[in-house]
């Protein structure tokens, strides 16, 4: 019984504290995410569905050895009701103009990374995203070109995109940065 009662205890505390008590139905991933960083805690529309997106990106840092670019930092996603909602955001970098669907919402996303570049080169992960509006508009972000993008995501099944979650690899002091590995999004009926 007690174990029981700290479970709930648990399960409600992290509802509260994080407030994305929301359901999802489906995960879209896709294969060519950076490795390197941590999953962030996931971030959910408390309504309706994702209808834009906005990206923060580092500006070109020079071509000399010393500089450090890190690329895509963060996306905004932009929920019916107005309310924006993020996961981890890069600490790099300045946000680019918010792209919207002109009457639906997103259904699938690929994204451009650059592979590693090995040791003595300056990785940057992830560099630029799109995405697929259920009306069927391809929205590209307002970023590098540096590296491919991957495969498209499967599309949501049912609904739209609700809410994200990052993969951030956090300052590595005088270490090679590199920001935003990778993302998934989530899709709620």
């Amino acid at each position: 019984m007690d174990l029981r009662v700290s479970t709930l205890f648990v399960m409600l505390t992290y509802c509260f504290w994080y407030g994305d008590a929301r359901n999802y139905d489906q995960t879209l991933t896709v294969a060519n995410g950076g490795g390197w960083g941590e999953w962030a805690q996931p971030a959910l529309c408390k309504e309706g569905y994702v209808k834009g997106f906005a990206l923060k990106v580092e500006s070109y840092q020079g071509s000399l050895a010393w500089n450090d670019d890190t690329g895509l930092n963060g996306i905004r996603l932009y929920c019916d009701n107005d309310e924006t909602v993020t996961s981890k955001i890069g600490e790099w970098g300045s946000w680019r103009k918010p792209e919207y669907c002109p009457k639906g919402h997103l259904t699938s996303f690929s994204l451009q990374v650059e592979p590693s570049q090995g040791a003595i080169y300056d990785d940057t992960a992830a560099n630029n995203i799109k995405f697929v509006c259920n009306e069927g508009f391809v929205l590209t972000g307002e970023a590098h070109d540096w590296g491919k993008f991957g495969f498209w995501s499967e599309p949501c099944s049912s609904g739209a995109i609700c809410g994200l979650q990052t993969k951030i690899e956090d300052s590595q002091g005088s270490g090679d940065d590199t920001a935003l590995n990778d993302v998934r999004f989530f899709c709620c009926k």
